[in-house]
């Protein structure tokens, strides 16, 4: 029985996944068949180990496609010219065997000489043998690399990228790879970045040659629908695999790592808790927000990975605080090392004019490690704290009690402060207020489409139960009107009756405290402070 798969390589015949062939399609007839030399540049654990090895077989046929990985070469092999020269060719020595077995014996005799010739050997004498064997093959061959990450610190890979540059530019005079794939999270002119100290000038790449790589590795709803129907033919739990692909790629944004997580979650876990005892529940909407709930509780390399990039880069830190907490609009500019980065990582991308965290996931996973950081010092954080039990009753959230304690102690704490102020740390005092009292049991996100330095949305879901909670700058009655209507608008959306409007008021004429407000058949609570 195949099952979901987290844990590197995802194989079909033994892991429920998306299916590949029109992206294995694309690459080939874009990229390989046109001889480019690429890089596919993703951020961890989004498929692209599972992406190269599915094109080494997809093209098989027609290329001898060469799979080698750079984590099978030691870190003291990458001391010299020398030494890295060996280990390559002796990489390439099995995976050139795999892929062409009845054509090795002949064609690998020069490099396993090569490589026997321990006293001898270097970059420029490899490349020769390598030329060699490219013009005696049968087919094109194909060069594919996982994992350049493993040779980021070091000249001598650099000195390789300057040699396949070298043959690339006068291959029809001496014949080299038809096709260069390289795989990792750095793109090359990052490589070329951590050689070097900071203070040079970082934008100077032998791998000027690279094609971009323009092909969307992210899921669509449409593809993680099939995969939840091959998965719904092999246990008929009565799912609706639309429904449940768009509540994936709501969390998700398509990013493979999240889906697959989401999706092992749901089946391997929630069958063992009480409210999901019932198979049909778990593959529904509530069954997706419980899974995501799960997995923002648990550590895994992904998000380690996005907390020490968080600590490494003090500037990424600030940026993504600003957009989060500030709703700070930053456009993309791909000559910002900082958004650059950022793109790299897949923590942001680009709407076409700014950017925004790559999906609800990340933005949570942020939004608790900055709060993270202030609540042990944090007045509000402690009030919460005090005040938990007193806001659950039955096993449900009074979100009416939460605005209202959150108005009294706000107004005692901060209220004469300005309005800079409010705006730069009104809706993070909230977060740290609300944080504390759902911690557990709830989950809350922030609807990105409505985010901005005036209004934010925060969707707040506790036991199965959902709230909406807009938190607004006041600026006039007229705006306040215009928030109101939204909300009612937005409402809708989430087949609600009751939204709940946070307002923060600098009138000096404001009357603190709550009132009910009814706008057609949505009952609207203001909270004002």
């Amino acid at each position: 029985m195949r099952y979901f798969n987290t844990e590197g390589r995802c194989i079909p015949k033994e892991h429920y996944m998306v299916c590949l062939n029109d992206r294995m399609e694309r690459i080939r007839e874009q990229y390989v068949d046109r001889g480019k030399y690429f890089v596919i540049n993703k951020g961890r654990q989004y498929g692209k180990t599972t992406t190269l090895m599915a094109l080494a077989e997809y093209l098989k046929k027609d290329y001898i496609a060469v799979f080698m990985d750079f984590q099978g070469i030691g870190s003291e092999e990458f001391a010299n010219s020398q030494t890295f020269a060996h280990a390559f060719a002796e990489e390439f020595l099995t995976a050139f065997a795999e892929s062409a077995p009845n054509e090795a014996a002949n064609l690998l005799t020069p490099l396993t000489e090569f490589v026997n010739n321990l006293s001898n050997g270097n970059l420029r004498e490899l490349f020769t043998v390598l030329s060699g064997i490219c013009k005696s093959a049968s087919r094109q061959v194909v060069l594919m690399i996982d994992e350049v990450d493993s040779a980021s610190n070091n000249q001598v890979f650099i000195d390789f990228l300057a040699q396949l540059r070298r043959y690339y530019l006068a291959r029809e005079k001496r014949p080299i790879f038809h096709s260069v794939i390289l795989a990792g999270v750095y793109d090359i002119k990052n490589l070329r970045l951590k050689t070097r100290p900071q203070e040079e000038h970082q934008y100077n790449s032998p791998w000027n040659i690279s094609a971009d790589f323009n092909i969307d590795m992210s899921f669509s709803v449409n593809q993680i629908t099939d995969m939840l129907v091959e998965y719904e033919t092999d246990h008929h739990t009565g799912m609706d695999a639309s429904g449940v692909a768009q509540e994936l790629y709501q969390y998700t944004s398509g990013y493979p790592y999240l889906v697959s997580a989401i999706c092992k979650i749901m089946d391997e876990k929630l069958s063992f808790m009480e409210l999901f005892a019932d198979t049909r529940s778990i593959w529904t909407k509530e069954g997706v927000r419980e899974a995501v709930k799960i997995l923002l509780r648990t550590r895994t390399t992904l998000f380690d990975s996005m907390v020490k990039h968080i600590h490494e880069y003090p500037d990424l830190k600030q940026m993504l605080y600003a957009i989060l907490f500030q709703g700070e609009r930053v456009t993309y500019n791909q000559d910002n090392h900082t958004i650059e980065l950022a793109c790299m990582f897949d923590y942001i991308v680009d709407d076409g004019v700014n950017v925004q965290v790559a999906n609800r996931i990340f933005e949570t996973c942020l939004y608790n490690l900055f709060l993270s950081e202030e609540e042990l010092s944090s007045v509000m954080s402690k009030k919460a704290k005090q005040d938990k039990t007193q806001f659950i009753s039955d096993g449900r959230l009074d979100m009416e009690r939460v605005l209202a304690k959150f108005v009294e102690y706000f107004h005692d704490i901060y209220g004469d402060n300005d309005e800079r102020f409010v705006e730069a740390y009104g809706r993070k005092f909230f977060l740290l207020y609300l944080k504390p009292i759902i911690n557990g049991t709830g989950n809350y996100y922030i609807e990105a489409q409505t985010r901005d330095a005036g209004r934010t949305d925060v969707v707040v879901d506790y036991a199965g139960e959902q709230f909406v909670v807009e938190l607004k700058i006041w600026r006039g009655n007229e705006y306040r009107e215009r928030g109101e209507r939204q909300l009612a608008d937005y409402l809708n959306y989430f087949h609600k009756k009751k939204g709940y409007l946070l307002s923060f008021n600098f009138n000096k004429k404001k009357e603190i405290g709550m009132k009910t407000i009814t706008i057609d058949d949505k009952t609207i609570v203001e909270a004002v402070v």
